[in-house]
C-alpha cells in the first residue's frame, strides 16, 4: 500500500517577549486562540488538525442531539397533561449527556491538540463509557415504562 507524503512540521518560534504572541513561520504575530495551546511545541500536520476540529464538531452535534431528544422527550410527555417520574429523568439524564458532551468536545480538542503538538500519544477519554451507561439506563427507563403502561 503506497504511503501519504507526510508535511513537513514547522517549529514553532519562541515567544515574542514585545507583545506576548508567539509569532508564526513567516515572522507575524501568532493570533490563534487559545494562545497558551498554539505556543506550545510544534506545528502538526494540518491534516491531523482538522481531523481533531471534525471530531470536536462530531462531539458538538453528539451533544446537541442528547440535548434535542431530552427536551423533546419532555415536550411530547407534556401532551399527556404530567410529566411522570420516569420521564423527568430521562428528559434530565439526555440533557445532563448534552452538556457533558459540549464540555468534553473542548477538553478532549484540547487535550489531543497539544499531544499532537508536543509528540505524544492521543489521550483517551472515559466519556464513551459513561454515555454508553447513560444510554442503557434511559433505553430501560423507556423499556420499563412501556411494559407498565
Amino acid at each position: 500500500m503506497p504511503r501519504c507524503p507526510t508535511l513537513p512540521n514547522v517549529s514553532a518560534p519562541p515567544d515574542d517577549t514585545a507583545n506576548g504572541r508567539t509569532p508564526t513561520a513567516s515572522g507575524s504575530a501568532d493570533h490563534r486562540w487559545p494562545r497558551s495551546l498554539y505556543g506550545v511545541g510544534t506545528e502538526p500536520d494540518p491534516r491531523f488538525t482538522f481531523a481533531n476540529e471534525r471530531t470536536f464538531l462530531a462531539w458538538i452535534r453528539t451533544g446537541l442531539g442528547f440535548l434535542a431528544a431530552g427536551v423533546a422527550i419532555a415536550a411530547v410527555s407534556r401532551l399527556n397533561e404530567r410529566l411522570s417520574l420516569e420521564v423527568r429523568v430521562a428528559s434530565l439524564l439526555l440533557v445532563l449527556c448534552g452538556l457533558v458532551c459540549g464540555a468534553d468536545a473542548w477538553i478532549r480538542w484540547v487535550r489531543s491538540e497539544r499531544a499532537m503538538r508536543e509528540g505524544r500519544a492521543l489521550p483517551s477519554s472515559p466519556l464513551l463509557l459513561v454515555l454508553v451507561g447513560v444510554l442503557v439506563v434511559v433505553a430501560l427507563i423507556a423499556l420499563v415504562a412501556l411494559v407498565l403502561d
